[in-house]
């Protein structure tokens, strides 16, 4: 497992995708920059001279360097120091859904802990036009190196919002007049057979446990993806990407003439 190490005010992120997407996004964020030696391609001279044009402290070191610093993470030869990630909070939801153009399209993860999964859900939200994903500030997983590194990217371009209480906020977005769509294998109604267009938030429990009790109470509806096989469950990040694509396929043919 690819760990950061995380301070206070600075963090580490490692991976060629995940560093240039915080070069592109937020530069000034960006500490120092760390190549392994004898790198030379047009990739690492792209991010060189950027961090030059900014004044960015620049070392060469070699792979053992990195290999320590990320703790054997696959680092492809390219860690950064950088100001840590700022959370949003609820406020910023706030701003946010009254700033938006369109009906909300939002997805809410109640205690995902496997940066992994956060990783792959924030990959896929970004991918299919998602404006926020919710998380709970406790019990919810942190932000680090590894959820940039699985993200590609999407870490620093999907809104990541904390909320110290779900089920508060879960109240506040229905009264925005949000349908809340909770994914529960338990559930009647398939996911399938279900209109996902509109303002909407899709809410997915964490591994193992699935959706916690009040986050169920609070739903409009829940629902379940068919299960056709002998396995019993998905993974969070693969139920995510299903219901998500299920839900941009309806948005895509309502918004058809």
């Amino acid at each position: 497992l690819m760990r950061s190490k995380l301070t206070k005010k600075n963090e580490y992120v490692f991976g060629f995708h995940a560093v240039r997407q915080i070069f592109k996004n937020d530069i000034s964020r960006v500490l120092e920059l760390w190549v392994q030696q004898k790198r030379n391609d047009a990739k690492i001279q792209t991010l060189l001279q950027q961090a030059k044009q900014q004044a960015i402290s620049i070392q060469s070191v070699q792979k053992k360097t990195l290999d320590k610093l990320t703790e054997n993470g696959h680092h492809q030869g390219v860690v950064i120091r950088c100001k840590a990630h700022i959370i949003k909070t609820k406020t910023t939801l706030e701003d946010l859904i009254a700033s938006l153009k369109t009906p909300p399209f939002l997805l809410i993860l109640d205690e995902v802990q496997d940066p992994q999964n956060l990783g792959s859900c924030l990959r896929t939200a970004d991918a299919a036009g998602i404006d926020a994903v919710i998380v709970p500030k406790n019990q919810a997983c942190k932000l680090g190196a590894i959820v940039h590194v699985v993200a590609c990217g999407a870490a620093d371009t999907v809104p990541l919002v904390q909320v110290t209480n779900l089920a508060s906020a879960l109240r506040w977005l229905k009264d925005q007049g949000i349908w809340l769509v909770g994914l529960d294998e338990k559930a009647e109604a398939s996911l399938f057979d279900v209109q996902l267009t509109g303002p909407i938030a899709l809410i997915l429990g964490g591994e193992g446990k699935g959706l916690r009790r009040l986050s169920r109470e609070n739903c409009d509806i829940l629902v379940h993806i068919p299960m056709l096989g002998q396995v019993e469950s998905l993974n969070v990040s693969v139920a995510t990407g299903i219901c998500l694509y299920d839900a941009v396929r309806q948005r895509i043919k309502a918004e058809m003439p």
